[in-house]
């Protein structure tokens, strides 16, 4: 069990490493393309809101992989398409359990649901900061023009 939170944990803190590093990313995306915030069009604001949102997805995308290739180093899957939907499940926190992981292991599933529920949060967290500024200036930018 406790080998099970050595690894948990040292997964988790790597994905939150990673999350950092993609909200750098969103953000370095979101300021690149603040001429199309700072404008009128909430088409050219939605386009970069998208953007960012792809970009975040896309984060929690390769931290649940990372979980799926544990479980597959650990033994616990043949396969990386059964990993990785297992690794969603968790992650997701959905909590199908129709693929369980053995009793050695087991542990690892909760870790990646909190791990999940902690990522996900800082996604919507980080997408409404962007959501709100974006539509400041948008609005900003319209009351410019009256």
């Amino acid at each position: 069990m406790l080998m099970n939170l050595i690894i948990g944990v040292s997964t988790m803190m790597l994905c939150l490493v990673l999350q950092s590093l993609i909200i750098m990313v969103a953000a370095h995306y979101y300021i690149k393309h603040s001429d199309l915030v700072n404008n009128t069009s909430f088409k050219s604001t939605i386009i970069v809101l998208n953007g960012v949102m792809l970009v975040l997805v896309f984060g929690n995308l390769i931290q649940l992989t990372i979980w799926a290739l544990l479980f597959l180093a650990l033994g616990e899957f043949n396969q990386l398409s059964e990993a990785v939907y297992h690794s969603a499940v968790n992650y997701a926190t959905l909590g199908y359990g129709d693929i369980v992981m053995s009793d050695k292991h087991k542990l690892l599933g909760p870790l990646e649901s909190l791990n999940g529920i902690l990522m996900v949060g800082v996604t919507t967290a980080t997408l409404m900061a962007t959501f709100s500024d974006s539509m400041k200036k948008t609005v900003k930018a319209r009351r410019k023009l009256n």
